[in-house]
């Protein structure tokens, strides 16, 4: 089951992420504007956006199997329109209809992995699903840009076609729904079957844990998004060597949540390591801003980003596995999707603010700005008293 969940969350990523590397060839050689072709690739996430918890509320409803095939499936004709589309237009709406379908294995994969592992286990399966991201972009860099330079646009889309239908026969064939907490019934005969709390009603809880998620998110995004202009522009790299420590940064920041996740199930807790991460980001992005400052050793700056990104990104798995345990498997599958949706708003605000704060101030005061984020965030943690697992 976990390893049909990465699948299909791997594949569902890899169709988001194509368009992006598609940039440079629909701007060089196609003509279009950047603000035309970064729109393009942004279709996906907005799909996405649209439809996470409508996939989550089905999940709820007829189990997670069929809406992970099916959504996939769907994914793979939008791919396939995709790859015969005449004009950007249609492009776009293809691109728009599969990210929405593609929305599927985020709501529904996550539930499958938590449900069929125990409690002291779910952190470090989890931390292995959330490698998901990082895997299916790194797939798309390898294999997108050199198909769509040596063979068009199409032939680049052949790539979440092929991954994204071969993983919806694989989950349609292997996929087998988690169990689910029984539903008391009334004492009264005559009652019908008691419906689950809802648990948004019963406790602040989840709100505050969107609420962190979307605050952490602007660390998380800020260096995604402006760490290779930082190391180029203010620490001095080269591009290659910046675009280097990138990629080293990504892969170990994918092992820093398996192995955050590892360390919450040891402590029997979510919450706790989740407030660890939440002060370490807040302190990495001071700690950043200062060695700008003083314009220290490439060396050490590259250690410490490095190390920013691996913290920054720790909280992903904390939260997503706190999520489903307090919801319950009646509803963990809305819950999951409102707060993917929360961490996609939030991260679609970062890239234009950041931006913005960074042409205005710099990259040293606007990463101090930053690390106001993470350290809101702190207080909102809910306690560890308040956890309850519900699956």
């Amino acid at each position: 089951m976990l390893a049909l969940g990465l699948g299909a969350q791997i594949s569902g990523t890899v169709f988001v992420s194509t368009p992006a590397f598609l940039i440079p060839l629909l701007h060089t050689e196609r003509g279009l504007t950047l603000a035309e072709a970064g729109f393009l690739a942004s279709t996906p996430t907005i799909g996405m956006v649209l439809t996470l918890i409508a996939w989550g509320a089905l999940a709820d409803r007829i189990g997670e199997k069929w809406v992970i095939a099916g959504g996939l499936a769907l994914t793979a004709l939008a791919a396939f329109g995709a790859m015969q589309a005449q004009g950007y237009i249609a492009l776009g709406l293809f691109l728009l209809l599969g990210g929405a379908a593609s929305a599927s294995a985020n709501a529904a994969s996550g539930r499958v992995v938590v449900g069929w592992f125990p409690k002291d286990r779910r952190g470090l399966a989890m931390g292995v699903r959330q490698m998901a991201q990082p895997l299916g972009v790194t797939i798309s860099a390898l294999l997108v840009p050199t198909l769509a330079s040596t063979a068009g646009v199409g032939a680049a889309l052949a790539v979440p076609f092929v991954m994204t239908a071969v993983f919806a026969v694989a989950c349609a064939i292997g996929v087998i729904n988690p169990p689910r907490a029984s539903v008391p019934r009334a004492r009264s005969t005559d009652a019908p079957t008691r419906r689950p709390q809802n648990p948004y009603r019963s406790s602040g809880f989840l709100w505050r844990i969107h609420a962190v998620s979307v605050l952490l998110v602007v660390p998380q995004f800020t260096l995604s998004t402006f760490g290779l202009v930082w190391l180029i522009t203010d620490v001095g790299l080269d591009a290659l060597t910046a675009g280097v420590l990138v990629g080293v940064a990504q892969f170990v920041g994918a092992l820093g949540r398996i192995a955050v996740g590892v360390l919450s199930d040891r402590m029997g807790s979510r919450v706790r390591p989740l407030a660890y991460v939440a002060i370490a980001a807040a302190a990495a992005m001071l700690v950043l801003a200062g060695l700008d400052v003083v314009s220290a050793p490439w060396a050490v700056v590259a250690v410490m980003f490095v190390l920013a990104t691996t913290i920054t990104v720790a909280d992903n798995g904390l939260a997503f596995t706190s999520v489903a345990e307090v919801a319950g498997s009646a509803w963990a599958g809305r819950a999951l999707g409102a707060q993917n949706t929360a961490q996609f708003v939030g991260a679609s605000v970062v890239g234009p603010a950041v931006g913005a704060l960074i042409g205005l101030v710099g990259f040293p005061l606007a990463f101090v700005a930053v690390a106001l984020f993470p350290a809101v965030a702190v207080p909102l943690i809910p306690r560890a008293s308040a956890e309850h697992d519900r699956l």
